[in-house]
């Protein structure tokens, strides 16, 4: 029996990231310097620290903000031969008023913009995956429901 470590394959990486949309109902998506797609704000979680604080701390260290971040809408089992397999979870950020978005500042140079997008628009800006995960976040917040998803599809 292999016993799952950090260089061990049959171990998930998890991250975390916030669903920010504004009044009609776009979500904030982020370019990260070191991507050719873009994505939400967030990022890996690391050892000792739960998904939760992963996304608040991601949130602080990309945008200079701390807004309070709602429940878990998504959590995604997300296999992957290339890249390793990865466990990706979405909270809730709601809107951002109009003084936090103001103080936003790239904090740590891995940022290099941010705007709203509506849904459909992401299928050009990011991975097919990331905008079956949005749509699922979506609907969760209109819902009040957590969707778990697999490789962004609900279990049927």
């Amino acid at each position: 029996m292999t016993t799952p470590g950090p260089h061990n394959p049959t171990r998930a990486a998890a991250a975390a990231g916030a669903l920010f949309t504004d009044a009609e109902g776009r979500i904030m998506m982020v370019r990260a310097t070191y991507k050719d797609y873009w994505d939400i704000p967030g990022g890996y979680v690391e050892p000792g620290e739960t998904p939760y604080e992963a996304c608040v701390r991601e949130v602080e260290e990309e945008l200079g903000i701390r807004p309070t971040i709602g429940r878990l809408l998504v959590a995604d089992w997300a296999p992957s031969d290339r890249d390793g397999d990865k466990i990706l979870f979405i909270f809730n950020g709601g809107h951002l008023t109009n003084e936090q978005h103001a103080t936003i500042k790239f904090q740590d140079a891995e940022i290099a913009e941010y705007r709203y997008v509506h849904l459909d628009q992401n299928r050009e800006l990011t991975l097919p995956r990331l905008v079956l995960r949005l749509a699922a976040a979506q609907q969760a917040v209109t819902s009040g429901d957590t969707n778990y998803l697999e490789n962004g599809h609900p279990l049927q």
